[in-house]
């Protein structure tokens, strides 16, 4: 009966949680676009950031209540599904097209990110200066974001991101600027409550299961909260808008870090486990290195490349398994 309970909560917090990133991207992107903000800009920020909600809240909610290896599971667990099965599947669908912002801006932000993670974790935590360093760079990676969004999007690009706003929030206007409000708050409630309920099923899940707190952040937990991108992608890379799969995996995934982790850490200085130091991040580390030439050749990732990127990921979960 416990055990049904556990479930019970984690699932009706994924739920709310998935359900209220989206009313809050959408009142977000509703009042950008009112105005007059770009659709590009738009794109490369709000929307692809408005993915990574339900990783935020959660890691917050976990570390708040001392569940410090959830917390941190959640993010690195995301990040590695993201790259893994997000746009390994993605590539199976169609082949993923990549344009140049992403080679250019956005990989080498996610690498950078995810080596400097792994950097200052080696001394066995991350404290508030750390993590004021990550929101720094979070700010900075924004703020090209909109440089690039503004000068440097065109043609197929634009046209794919235009889309994907318009998708969000058909008609912006004056009479629309309330109702915007309105699901903005909507949404943080949503996310506060999902946040809450999900933590507590894990981490009871977990006891009951015999599980780590870090096992179950860095698989049950981050697929889930990973939902929001895995739907994003996987329906852009079905209408043919690789462009808009791709680069809502990288900007999660920098935003994960630099983000979710800074804001974290800046609340409550997080711990590091040795096996998360010694195992996870370095797995997040060599499938961001090994997504670099990928996008490199052809310009293109490919459904092989796509199939070895579903491979790494299936490997890393067998890995686990064996060593719970």
């Amino acid at each position: 009966m416990r055990l049904l309970l556990d479930i019970g909560l984690l699932g009706s917090g994924l739920a709310l949680l998935v359900y209220g990133a989206d009313r809050l991207v959408r009142g977000a992107v509703t009042l950008a676009r009112a105005a007059k903000v770009s659709a590009a800009v738009i794109g490369l920020t709000i929307v692809s950031m408005g993915t990574s909600l339900p990783e935020l809240t959660v890691s917050v909610a976990a570390s708040l209540r001392g569940a410090a290896d959830l917390s941190l599971g959640n993010v690195v667990g995301s990040n590695i599904f993201n790259i893994g099965a997000v746009l390994g599947l993605s590539a199976l669908i169609l082949p993923m097209r990549v344009h140049g912002s992403a080679v250019k801006l956005e990989w080498p932000f996610m690498f950078l990110a995810s080596f400097q993670l792994l950097l200052l974790a080696r001394d066995g935590g991350l404290d508030r200066l750390e993590g004021g360093f990550f929101v720094v760079g979070l700010v900075l990676f924004t703020g090209y974001a909109v440089v690039i969004g503004r000068e440097a999007v065109h043609g197929e690009e634009a046209a794919d991101l235009a889309a994907e706003v318009s998708r969000l929030a058909p008609r912006a206007g004056l009479r629309s600027v309330g109702a915007a409000g309105a699901l903005i708050v909507l949404g943080i409630l949503l996310l506060i409550v999902g946040g809450e309920l999900l933590v507590r099923g894990a981490v009871s899940l977990a006891r009951s299961l015999g599980m780590t707190e870090r096992l179950i952040g860095l698989t049950i937990v981050a697929a889930g909260t990973g939902a929001p991108e895995a739907a994003t992608s996987i329906v852009a890379a079905r209408r043919g808008q690789s462009e808009i799969a791709l680069g809502n995996v990288i900007g999660s995934n920098i935003f994960n870090v630099l983000g979710i982790l800074g804001i974290t850490a800046l609340i409550r200085p997080l711990p590091v486990s040795p096996e998360m130091l010694g195992g996870d991040l370095w797995w997040m580390l060599a499938l961001s290195l090994a997504l670099f030439p990928m996008m490199r050749s052809r310009a293109v990732v490919s459904r092989v490349e796509g199939a070895l990127l579903m491979l790494a990921y299936g490997t890393y979960l067998t890995l686990l398994a064996f060593n719970r």
